[in-house]
């Protein structure tokens, strides 16, 4: 790998890391997980990040559902389908749908403003949101890492052009992945 290349992302890919699990956390994670097997990183760094943006970001959500309630950004969120089911969960399994939240998809927004706007107390959400944050960075994390010890012993070590299209090409089913869910999820 080009020299300055490696040291810039050794620089400020962490920083990466952390905005990114504001947007599209998983494969982010999972992208920075490969990239701590590869060397780039290290591991816990990879998970230290993914847990604090990871955490931040919900609580932010919920903040802004408890707070801001009427504003349009959460009526916005509110008229979403999954809005009300996410309600009736929380009603009857708070503690579960705050652990589970992260891991289902199509809950990553509305989950947490359903949470603030529900009866759940934000220090019960602030625990609960950072064993779950914790779990999931490690997870998605270590499911990097060990798809980069996979493709590592299928192909060789990885170097020069190899990582260069590596990482080229999960850049590209990444996109391709992000457009179909966003397209599955206008229909």
């Amino acid at each position: 790998m080009n020299p300055a290349l490696h040291q810039f992302i050794a620089d400020y890919g962490l920083w990466a890391v952390l905005g990114g699990t504001f947007l599209e956390g998983e494969s982010v994670v999972v992208f920075a997980g490969f990239l701590a097997h590869q060397g780039l990183f290290l591991l816990p760094h990879v998970m230290l990040c993914a847990f604090a943006g990871s955490f931040l970001a919900d609580q932010l959500l919920f903040y802004v559902g408890r707070r801001y309630r009427d504003h349009r950004y959460v009526r916005r969120i509110r008229e979403k389908p999954a809005f009300d089911k996410a309600l009736a969960a929380i009603d009857r399994y708070p503690n579960g749908f705050i652990l589970t939240l992260r891991f289902l998809y199509g809950l990553r927004t509305v989950g947490p403003a359903a949470l603030g706007v529900s009866r759940v107390s934000p220090l019960r959400y602030l625990v609960l949101n950072a064993v779950a944050a914790a779990i999931w960075a490690a997870c998605f994390s270590l499911l990097g890492y060990v798809f980069g010890r996979t493709i590592e012993a299928l192909l060789g070590r990885i170097q020069g052009v190899e990582i260069k299209l590596a990482i080229a090409a999960a850049l590209g089913i990444l996109v391709w992945l992000a457009y179909w869910f966003h397209a599955r999820r206008r229909r």
